[in-house]
């Protein structure tokens, strides 16, 4: 197979490791008319607000819901260019978001109904490899992967892997104890160790780099589906919400359960398919620091804070199927553009 038309265009591999810049990037064209209505209040329009727009009825995973979530939400990183820093906390704008949530949520607990309710069983399955390795995005990666999919794939991970760690941030202050303790620790790691070069955001700018990719922070959110959106805005509503840090925890855990055999399996597809030595670093990296983190997260994140909030274990379990459910619908959604050979980033 060969490269879609539409995947992003190659440019020239940097040297050293780069470091994603600070400013915010530049504002995209809405995909509707609620994310419309944000962008035109983030340029200075009239203020957005739940009443302007029929939030109720709008699709929960559609484009045009997730990109006016993932819009808001980027105000509390690193903002947009040109954008004034002061709307934040524009009233108007915080009553759409929580409408917006308030739907996102709904399908979010709609569909993981059925799903385990205690830690147990809602982590049991992820401690053993996948029946079906067909189903994973990254054994296909690692067998029949081409360049120009991995590229692609790096792509949409990027609006994830270029503020990694900082939305699990947010949960710190709400932890005590042991619980606090131990996701300080992995916290740590993540930012690099005291490193700036070693800060996983950091390194993934360098697979980044390897790969002929533009490494500026949120340069593919326009090329980025509504299913990719989805594992972001899950990542920043937990994350910003103290009611749903048991489920920020479980999120956290189920990422760190199944990254370790994913890393195994990027890395060497990124080998096979001579991606450059810092794309491998990335994953490599990941293998051993996220064995450690299963460990740690399991059994003194999760252990600790349910010691002291044994209620949470519903959230926690519910964080982790909420998890799995949008990593899903992303791989189908990937699965599906790639068996078309097509793209599976937007047209634009």
């Amino acid at each position: 197979m060969t490269a879609p038309a539409r995947t992003p265009a190659r440019t020239p591999a940097r040297t050293g490791t780069p470091e994603p810049a600070a400013s915010g990037p530049a504002l995209v064209e809405g995909r509707g008319p609620l994310s419309r209505a944000v962008v035109a209040a983030l340029r200075g329009g009239p203020p957005a607000d739940a009443g302007a727009v029929a939030v109720p009825g709008t699709d929960p995973w559609g484009e045009d819901l997730h990109l006016a979530l993932y819009l808001l939400y980027e105000l509390h990183y690193r903002g947009f260019a040109g954008v004034d820093d002061a709307l934040e906390w524009d009233p108007a704008l915080l009553g759409l978001r929580r409408a917006l949530e308030d739907r996102f949520l709904h399908a979010l607990r709609t569909a993981t109904a059925d799903a385990p309710a205690t830690v147990a069983e809602a982590f049991g399955p992820l401690l053993v490899e996948p029946v079906d390795p067909g189903a994973s995005l990254s054994h296909r990666l690692e067998t029949e992967g081409e360049l120009w999919q991995l590229r692609e794939y790096a792509a949409l991970r990027s609006l994830y892997h270029l503020k990694e760690a900082d939305p699990h941030a947010w949960v710190i202050p709400r932890l005590s104890g042991r619980a606090k303790a131990a996701m300080v620790a992995i916290e740590y790691d993540e930012f690099g160790a005291g490193h700036p070069d070693r800060v996983h955001a950091r390194l993934f700018a360098g697979l980044m780099a390897d790969l002929g990719l533009d490494t500026t922070y949120g340069h593919y959110l326009d090329r980025a589906p509504a299913p990719l959106l989805a594992t972001v805005n899950l990542m920043s509503l937990l994350g910003l919400h103290r009611a749903l840090r048991g489920a920020l925890v479980g999120h956290f855990a189920c990422v760190e359960v199944t990254s370790s055999p994913g890393s195994r399996r990027l890395a060497r597809a990124m080998r096979r398919c001579g991606a450059g030595p810092a794309a491998e670093h990335f994953y490599a990296e990941h293998v051993e620091a996220d064995a450690v983190h299963e460990q740690v997260v399991r059994h003194e994140v999760i252990g600790g804070l349910l010691a002291d909030e044994p209620q949470l274990e519903p959230d926690v379990a519910f964080g982790c199927a909420a998890t799995l459910l949008l990593e899903e619908r992303l791989a189908a959604h990937i699965r599906g553009a790639w068996d078309q050979g097509r793209s599976a980033l937007r047209r634009l």
